[in-house]
């Protein structure tokens, strides 16, 4: 019988430890903030607008390997500008993205005062407001007269 609890041990142990591996994720799969800090700085290749640490297509070819070397990098002792020079002497200059400008926050709000300018000639140009026109003169006080009496007539008629 103890035999069969060191073969139940040891398989558990094998379990837990073959668990871990399955769910052991990779410098891609969940990047660190330093690998994310330099992937910001790199264009993904696959097609997507998106940066090597923000590129969330599913079969990515480029951002994957490139987390991965990185990664490798950083364990080396590289420095961000040393790798982001080495993907750049790889590539070329067009996979850099440099930091966003200290002024990204006004674009929005300076682009809110042409459309409010595009809104107000809109509706300037095209809610004219209808002239009055009377399509005949007033009627004078012998004609008001003359209309209040029939007014008159009408309502004896229906008591």
């Amino acid at each position: 019988m103890p035999k069969s609890r060191n073969s139940a041990g040891f398989l558990s142990g094998l379990l837990v430890l073959s668990a871990g591996l399955v769910f052991a994720e990779t410098a891609a799969e969940k990047p660190s903030v330093d690998v994310r800090r330099v992937g910001a700085h790199i264009g993904c290749q696959c097609g997507c607008k998106d940066t090597v640490a923000t590129c969330a297509m599913l079969e990515c070819s480029f951002s994957k390997p490139a987390k991965e070397k990185i990664a490798r990098l950083q364990a080396a002792g590289w420095n961000d500008k040393a790798i982001i020079d080495q993907f750049v002497a790889q590539l070329g200059a067009s996979v850099y993205r440099g930091d966003p400008s200290a002024y990204g926050w006004l674009v929005p709000y300076l682009l809110i005062a042409p459309g409010l300018a595009l809104i107000w000639w809109f509706v300037r140009r095209y809610r004219k407001p209808r002239p009055i026109v009377e399509l005949r003169p007033p009627p004078d006080d012998a004609e008001l007269a003359r209309y209040q009496e029939q007014i008159d007539k009408d309502l004896a008629h229906l008591e």
